[in-house]
């Protein structure tokens, strides 16, 4: 059986943005403990649907792998999660199923080894990298270029910039029409394309890690996104 996977994204009201920080540091004492949740990472967003360089320190991430989804709903059901929603202004989560997973993260697979096709609908891509620290200039100095035609391109309904170390650890979340606008955007772009070859050309990651998902569900508010649930 497939694990589910879910990013959850949290906004706190401009008084209480300083709760996001404390967060990061003190969440992972109780998450580890978590029934069920194999895997997570919490992290920082950039501004709005930007991946570059910035940061919107009133909205946070999480993302989960959970054995099942009896093990997610007994979370989002604990007076732990509700007492974290009450500090919130917006609270949206994605479910997902993954696809297909290669790399590491921390040194770890998370999603495991899936091999399965992309379904018709909208597929989630998550490309996630750390940076060797003699590689940053070169890093960001691309980021603008590689996602050229990225936001103005018609299967797009996405896209989140996300962080767990700032600089050093980043990824990309995205959620498109179908599959097909995927490789329209990943094979159409030359700056995407000679960023790809770039990083391999000059070894820019120490770790790297790129997954696809089928996206289940959308819940919640703050997301933009709305789906048929399952």
């Amino acid at each position: 059986m497939s694990p589910l996977v879910t990013l959850t994204v949290n906004r706190y009201p401009p008084a209480q943005a300083w709760r996001g920080w404390r967060r990061m540091g003190a969440d992972p004492l109780h998450l580890r403990r978590v029934p069920g949740l194999t895997f997570f990472r919490m992290m920082g967003t950039g501004r709005g649907d930007s991946l570059t360089l910035g940061a919107d320190f009133r909205r946070w991430a999480r993302l989960a792998v959970w054995r099942d989804e009896a093990a997610f709903r007994e979370f989002e059901a604990s007076p732990w999660r509700q007492r974290e929603r009450a500090h919130l202004t917006e609270s949206g989560t994605l479910l997902l199923r993954p696809l297909r997973s290669k790399g590491r993260w921390g040194g770890r697979e998370p999603f495991g080894f899936p091999t399965t096709d992309a379904p018709i609908g909208p597929l989630a891509v998550l490309t996630r990298a750390a940076i060797r620290p003699a590689r940053l200039r070169a890093f960001w100095s691309a980021v603008p270029a590689s996602q050229g035609g990225l936001h103005t391109h018609p299967g797009l309904l996405l896209t989140l910039g996300l962080g767990d170390v700032p600089l050093l650890s980043q990824a990309t979340f995205s959620v498109w029409r179908d599959a097909a606008s995927v490789k329209a955007y990943a094979y159409a772009g030359a700056g995407h394309r000679e960023a790809i070859a770039r990083t391999r050309r000059e070894d820019w990651y120490s770790e790297e890690l790129f997954a696809r998902f089928e996206l289940l569900a959308a819940e919640g508010d703050g997301l933009g996104l709305t789906l048929p649930s399952r």
